[in-house]
């Protein structure tokens, strides 16, 4: 594929800033940096992000979880150097829905060119910032040498952050995890080395990238970070409950919080978060939010059959968070969440504690919380075939009656390994 006149010149002018990018990490900055970064890292100060996340965060996602209290989104991660030579995939990365206010653009590159070039594409578009990758596990990236695989050295790695931040036209976060394994946890000595660098803010996942998702979050380990950094330090992992937040913020000296799987089980965690208010939505409600995805599918993929297409890339994937949905009153889990993540706990159809049993719960509030992957194809199929949010649970109660009993004996066919991954 031949680079556009205007591609091309991005990639010209980024190559000219790679040559003028210092060959040591700059001690100061320009007035006018520490004040933008200062400014900007106001708007992410005590906010809880929509951290990026592989899959999940489309605009029509994204867009739901504005409207639900969400101020400060992001992107899924794009490959910086695809994005300059305008790959369709990755420019779809640059699309803002009107109601993201602040918009982060999270970019995978190792190429200070790459990034300053990438930054200029995102200031273009309307991002409010860029953010550069340090934190996927995920293969396709490492075997590129990007992602967590950066955090082997953190000297080269500050190099390219201070490269990157002195072209960029917009600000500069960094996203890191605490380190390759549990042998080689290096994140505080990464932040340390990220000070002078120009960053605006680091956020950091607390796993490491061997661990991807099978452990808690080390929330000690971020709080350690926050109380050592002279810049922000938002943290990441494991956030479901707006207790479970609150307890972050209030008890760690983050900056910010992010959520990433906690927003693709229930999105309205931003509201509650934004409100401080605990929400325990019945199937009806959930319906309805789940509804209302739909229609923000079809306005952005099209409603006819090839928009349909496009949007089934996504929808059914979607549920196999949706069905992780269990209330978790503060009073009778906030407790039990102090010893081990409430997202990390694989909960059974009913619980007993808020006084469910198997037959207690109607149809629907069965079907939505239906693991199997059949079912929720045909969830989404229905949501997408209705006309309302009324008519969409008629259809849900009747697909329930027809064919829940069927997939609740074949047992739980989903694998939920790996299947998102916070960029």
């Amino acid at each position: 594929m031949k680079l556009s006149a205007v591609t091309s010149e991005l990639v010209v002018s980024a190559r000219e800033a790679d040559t003028r990018s210092p060959t040591s990490v700059p001690q100061e900055w320009s007035q006018d940096h520490k004040d933008r970064n200062k400014i900007f890292a106001e708007r992410l100060h005590g906010k809880l992000i929509l951290a990026p996340l592989t899959r999940g965060n489309h605009l029509p996602f994204r867009q739901l979880c504005a409207e639900l209290g969400a101020d400060v989104t992001m992107s899924e991660m794009a490959f910086a150097r695809m994005l300059l030579k305008n790959n369709v995939v990755e420019k779809a990365r640059l699309r803002i829905a009107g109601n993201e206010g602040c918009y982060g653009l999270q970019v995978a590159t190792n190429n200070i060119a790459e990034g300053v070039g990438a930054a200029k594409m995102a200031a273009d578009a309307g991002c409010t910032w860029l953010d550069l990758n340090v934190g996927c596990p995920i293969y396709e990236a490492s075997r590129r040498g990007l992602g967590a695989v950066l955090l082997r050295k953190p000297a080269k790695l500050a190099r390219l952050v201070a490269g990157i931040a002195a072209g960029s036209p917009l600000p500069l976060t960094v996203k890191i995890r605490t380190g390759e394994s549990s042998s080689k946890i290096n994140c505080l000595q990464v932040v340390e080395a990220l000070q002078d660098c120009g960053p605006a803010a680091i956020s950091i996942h607390g796993r490491t990238m061997e661990q991807r998702y099978k452990r808690a979050a080390d929330w000690d380990l971020i709080a350690a970070a926050a109380r050592s950094s002279a810049i922000p330090i938002i943290g990441n992992g494991d956030i479901l409950t707006l207790y479970e937040a609150q307890r972050r913020l209030q008890g760690t000296g983050c900056w910010g919080l992010m959520s990433g799987r906690g927003a693709l089980i229930k999105p309205w965690i931003f509201t509650e978060f934004q409100e401080g208010r605990e929400m325990l939505p019945n199937a009806a409600e959930r319906v309805g939010i789940y509804h209302r995805l739909v229609t923000l599918m079809k306005e952005y993929f099209g409603g006819d059959d090839k928009g349909r297409k496009k949007a089934f890339y996504f929808l059914p994937w979607h549920f196999n968070f949706f069905c992780r949905y269990r209330p978790y009153p503060q009073e009778l889990y906030s407790e039990q969440s102090l010893e081990h993540p409430l997202i990390g706990t694989r909960a059974d159809v009913s619980d007993s504690r808020v006084g469910e049993t198997p037959e207690s719960l109607p149809l629907l509030e069965r079907l939505l919380r239906c693991s199997h992957v059949d079912a929720h194809s045909a969830i989404a199929e229905n949501l997408w075939d209705s006309t309302d949010h009324e008519d969409a649970i008629r259809r849900l109660e009747h697909l329930a009656t027809a064919s829940l009993e069927l997939w609740e004996q074949s047992g739980q066919l989903d694998d939920r390994e790996d299947a998102v991954a916070e960029g």
